[in-house]
């Protein structure tokens, strides 16, 4: 897909604050002067693998790797050069299958926006030291790219954003689990069985974060959530990624010295109260939740997250696995001439598709290569909905006090397109949870949509 692309030559570098940065791409907030084009945007780059050294530090020309991620990949087919390179795949992604599925008005603007080798590499240079050593050992910022991605800015400006990584929000069917996982898959979420496999390894995990009381809509099920997100977020100084905060534009890493927390005291608490910089940890946690609460009880987003995750991974990834057995019995699952990664249009056509079964039951399904490909991109679908975080943003303190200005909004992003050939590492990361979680006192995570009702799922 081919649009008219902004060139981001009409700004320097110096207008980009870094922000934050994942697996595959790091972002940036424009912080320069005023412009209708680029004010309130944030600047959303490939990186790129490079040859692994010994010193993180040095950082300036990296050498960079053959590229890893799909969306790596499917650019890649361009030389880096080509002026005519397509949008970046997270754009026509979002508009061919994302906008179909989930309602625009909880998804950030998307435009396209040329870039160049010179500005890029100036921005890099500027912005490698500020990077994490981790992240600067393993990839930086793709100079061979000519488009970029221009995206609203969640999280810079005045007020305060949240954002949250919700995960896997519902227990399977117990149809395709087998006997040996049934009992297990069906009691306890997975989210809850992969936090605890983590501690047993010795990570910094949200452990007494559930994500089935997130998504529940109920009160105090959500404050329950929210409070554990807190405390972890505390007691890990931020390390643990399913809870980050931003006042104004900057990301707030809590320490034991609480006058780390006074740009979101002062966000928090009413102006005239003058709040102290240290103010009681407790009261704090009480006034995040209250103003957080709210929004999650009243927006539509977890509910239509998780029906989309459940009503995708219909199968589990077990009977995924059992029905590509079947019907390509000497193909190991997400390997050969199968497994190929889904084009647009065909991800065009799965939409089309998935509109026409409605509420058709999962229950019976087909055993052809048609229906496979069907249940393997609904599984990649999927896996891009388990994976994203939403975005809280409430406005200026100031602007609550009075009752004026914007209201608070709730946005889904990070919603990527995944690669078939992660099939096999799902599967055995599966196997290994599981198997992690057996022994162990089951927690009880409810669900309260499965089936369409509330309650616990009953055991198979």
């Amino acid at each position: 897909m081919q649009t008219d692309a902004l060139d981001i030559a009409d700004t320097s570098p110096q207008d980009w604050k870094y922000i934050s940065e994942g697996g595959s791409t790091i972002v940036f907030s424009y912080v320069g002067p005023p412009n209708t084009l680029f004010d309130r945007t944030a600047l959303r780059l490939r990186k790129g693998p490079v040859v692994a050294h010994s010193d993180p530090d040095k950082h300036q020309e990296p050498q960079l790797a053959e590229p890893s991620t799909l969306e790596d990949r499917q650019t890649s087919k361009n030389a880096p050069a080509d002026p005519d390179e397509p949008d970046d795949p997270t754009i026509v992604f979002q508009r061919t299958v994302i906008e179909q599925l989930m309602p625009i008005e909880h998804l950030p603007r998307l435009q396209s926006v040329h870039v160049a080798r010179a500005w890029l590499e100036e921005l890099a240079e500027r912005t490698e030291p500020l990077r994490p050593p981790q992240r600067r050992a393993k990839d930086t910022i793709d100079r061979g790219r000519r488009k970029a991605v221009l995206a609203t800015d969640l999280v810079g400006g005045a007020g305060c954003a949240v954002e949250i990584k919700p995960k896997w929000g519902f227990l399977p069917k117990p149809t395709y689990l087998s006997e040996e996982t049934r009992a297990i898959k069906t009691r306890t979420c997975r989210f809850c069985m992969h936090a605890h496999m983590k501690s047993t390894q010795g990570e910094d995990v949200a452990l007494g974060y559930c994500p089935l009381d997130l998504y529940s809509g109920d009160a105090t099920r959500v404050e329950k959530a929210l409070r554990a997100l807190w405390d972890v977020w505390i007691g890990t100084g931020g390390k643990v990624n399913n809870l980050k905060v931003f006042v104004e534009g900057k990301i707030i890493k809590p320490r034991a010295d609480l006058t780390s927390l006074a740009p979101l005291t002062a966000q928090l608490f009413p102006t005239s109260a003058n709040p102290d910089p240290a103010y009681p940890l407790d009261a704090l946690r009480s006034a995040f939740i209250n103003t957080l609460l709210p929004l999650l009880l009243h927006t539509p987003v977890l509910h239509t997250l998780s029906t989309l995750q459940r009503t995708l991974d219909a199968l589990d990834i077990e009977g995924l696995a059992a029905l590509w057995a079947r019907m390509y019995p000497t193909i190991p699952l997400g390997t050969g001439p199968a497994a190929h990664d889904p084009d647009m249009a065909e991800w065009a056509r799965f939409v089309s598709a998935r509109a026409a079964r409605g509420n058709q039951s999962s229950d019976v399904v087909p055993e052809t290569q048609e229906e496979l490909h069907y249940r393997v991109a609904a599984y990649l679908l999927g896996a891009s909905f388990k994976d994203c975080s939403i975005i809280l943003r409430m406005p200026p303190r100031a602007a609550a006090d009075a009752g004026v200005g914007e209201k608070g909004t709730v946005t889904v992003i990070d919603l990527d397109v995944k690669g078939v050939d992660r099939l096999p590492k799902w599967a055995a990361l599966d196997r290994e949870i599981v198997d992690a979680y057996r022994g162990v006192v089951p927690r009880e995570c409810v669900d309260a949509h499965y089936g369409g009702g509330g309650g616990a799922v009953p055991l198979a």
